[in-house]
């Protein structure tokens, strides 16, 4: 058991990419209250945590009768994370591009932590691992994300206000560049079988 669950951790571990989201979620809190950013954390774990367990045990059957394919699934997560990174590199003020009431749901919660990477290496590992091993390896990063996001102020301390907002441009180009990859793969995955 304790085998499995690590077998079915790692692959989570490199969907969910929480090291490469904390750059991400450094640009879209920052000027955020600590007490607020708990909440879009806490938010955040919660959205992510409920889409994985709905997707592990009802994932295919609503796939199958809305007849959407993982490839249609990554194309559409790819433009909505275009979309917010396109606003935020053309937003010129301070000003916060989305509300924090939602932040933590979306983008944060879903596509950046689970999204398609996380949602077909689930539909893989319940073939080999079972659903429960699936949900508690999910469970266990999703965890792990939010710890993570809850220590972003060490990486605010270390590059300074000057530095966090060129971190948070790059980021947004970064942004940009993961969602047309997510659109190209998505196509890719729609023209394959042609």
């Amino acid at each position: 058991m304790i085998k499995n669950l690590l077998l079915a951790f790692i692959p989570i571990f490199v969907a969910v990419d929480a090291i490469g989201v904390l750059p991400i979620y450094v640009s879209f809190t920052e000027g955020i209250k600590k007490k607020d950013k708990t909440k879009i954390i806490i938010q955040s774990m919660i959205t992510a945590i409920c889409l994985a367990a709905f997707f592990i045990f009802l994932g295919k059957i609503v796939f199958k009768l809305l007849n959407i394919t993982v490839g249609d699934f990554m194309v559409a997560g790819g433009l909505v994370l275009l979309g917010i990174a396109i606003l935020d590199i053309l937003n010129p003020g301070k000003r916060r591009r989305m509300p924090a009431n939602s932040l933590g749901a979306v983008p944060l919660g879903t596509p950046l932590i689970v999204g398609p990477a996380v949602l077909t290496t689930s539909l893989i590992i319940i073939n080999e691992y079972g659903a429960f091993v699936t949900l508690a390896s999910v469970v266990i990063n999703v965890l792990l994300a939010g710890l993570i996001f809850s220590s972003s102020q060490i990486l605010i301390r270390i590059l300074g206000e000057a530095g966090s907002k060129a971190l948070s441009k790059i980021m947004s180009l970064l942004l940009a560049a993961i969602a047309v990859t997510m659109v190209r793969k998505g196509i890719m995955q729609f023209l394959g079988p042609m």
